[in-house]
């Protein structure tokens, strides 16, 4: 590349990270004068669901979180370059559990936010030793329970139930499981970009896969685990070697992309992603029908349990519509919610979006696979059902665009993805 192309680039750079910085100004400036007017009264930092932190009551918390990421930043890009490919998918995962922990531990620990009274967990005696019958009343007895159990379908709740019933019980098992998950999609992605893209591209993805600055959610909210399920549903899609192992991966993969919708309702819309997928890789139609089989297991097991998703959702709309979320005001969160998807997938990716459009390699599979999860986010953010709290709605969403992070190689990005995570930890309090 010669000395011009090189400035013209970094010009491209520098433009794209002041506007993505005047678009996080703006709606954090905006949304205070909002909260400040009484039109957002139950957001308190808006455009995130959180409160301000004081800076200096996290620093002596946050330490061991810094020297890791310095570290990190120095030697993970390295160690992912000179590994197998197995075994650098495990050193990300490794790096990305320990990143995500460390953020964690230096607020109000692991298993905090699921201990508030209206995460999930709460419900469980309502669940007792009768997950079937609790299954077939869910919808009409919705009013009752718990605001998180409210906005989602019953899996969640099933999920820690089976948690607590193979001996894994209370919030601290729970996070572990969570976070546990979520970070494996670091490697249910890398696999992915590797079928799509080649070895090179995932082995630049997976760094940023590992120190996204959404790992700031992946602990510990239930989306984190979501995020986990979807990322494996789409690697199984392609991960088959030979006919039989094909399709049976395919089957595996439409169980799990089968429950997805069961997990979150807004999840419906990630079903773009593993479509893109299987026509990139050209999936064989065998393997094809073994995935809408998977699909329809999964949903026949939920018919014959007497839940009826499309009776989940009308019950869940009816609670957002009588509840305070309803009266967020739709066109500030419109471009609001854009501005956090920003923030959790960090500024490395904003200039990797900008590279990848100049350099038109979105026909390319990974950046295929990430323009997918784009559209995917901004078919939610435009029904207008997902206003506010999108810092963990966006995360299964925010991992696969975050892989276009990686057409801004070099640990100067890396380094802000990091520097991003700290400050989101240090300077928010969220409840998740």
């Amino acid at each position: 590349m010669s000395i011009a192309a090189i400035g013209k680039a970094d010009r491209w750079e520098q433009v794209t990270l002041l506007a993505w910085g005047l678009l996080i100004a703006g709606c954090f400036g905006l949304g205070a004068v909002l909260h400040g007017l009484g039109v957002l009264t139950i957001d308190h930092l808006p455009p995130l669901h959180g409160h301000f932190r004081v800076p200096s009551a996290m620093l002596l918390h946050l330490l061991p979180a810094v020297i890791f990421g310095i570290v990190a930043v120095w030697v993970l890009p390295g160690l992912v370059a000179r590994s197998g490919f197995g075994r650098a998918s495990l050193v990300a995962y490794g790096f990305a559990v320990v990143w995500t922990v460390l953020l964690a531990v230096s607020a109000d620990g692991l298993a905090a936010p699921f201990t508030h009274r209206e995460e999930y967990l709460a419900v469980l005696p309502t669940v007792g030793q009768h997950p079937l019958s609790w299954l077939a009343t869910f919808t009409e007895r919705l009013p009752e329970y718990p605001t998180h159990v409210r906005g989602h379908p019953p899996l969640p709740v099933l999920v820690v139930w089976a948690l607590a019933e193979m001996g894994l019980p209370g919030p601290l098992w729970a996070a572990v499981a969570v976070v546990l998950t979520g970070c494996s999609a670091t490697v249910a992605i890398g696999l992915t970009v590797r079928r799509l893209a080649g070895e090179d591209a995932a082995r630049r993805a997976l760094p940023y896969l590992a120190l996204t600055p959404a790992s700031v959610w992946i602990a510990t909210t239930m989306d984190a685990f979501f995020a986990g399920v979807a990322a494996w549903g789409v690697a199984l899609l392609v991960l088959g070697r030979g006919r039989a192992s094909t399709v049976w991966s395919a089957v595996a993969a439409g169980v799990l992309l089968g429950a997805l919708p069961y997990l979150s309702y807004g999840l419906v819309s990630f079903l773009l992603i593993p479509v893109v997928v299987a026509v990139l890789v050209r999936l064989p139609r065998a393997a094809v029908l073994g995935a809408v089989a998977g699909i329809v297991a999964v949903t026949a097991a939920f018919v014959a349990g007497g839940f009826s998703w499309p009776a989940g959702v009308a019950a869940t709309h009816a609670e957002w519509a009588a509840g305070a979320g309803s009266t967020r005001p739709y066109l500030y969160f419109l471009i609001a919610n854009l501005a956090v998807l920003c923030l959790i997938t960090g500024p490395a990716t904003a200039v990797g979006l900008v590279r990848a459009a100049r350099e038109r390699a979105f026909g390319r599979g990974d950046a295929a696979v990430a323009a997918a999860a784009l559209v995917a986010v901004l078919a939610l953010d435009v029904s207008g059902v997902t206003r506010g709290e999108v810092e963990r709605i966006w995360v299964p969403f925010a991992l696969w665009i975050g892989v276009t992070a990686a057409f801004a190689p070099g640990r100067r990005m890396l380094a802000a993805q990091v520097v991003t995570g700290l400050l989101l930890q240090g300077l928010v309090a969220s409840p998740w």
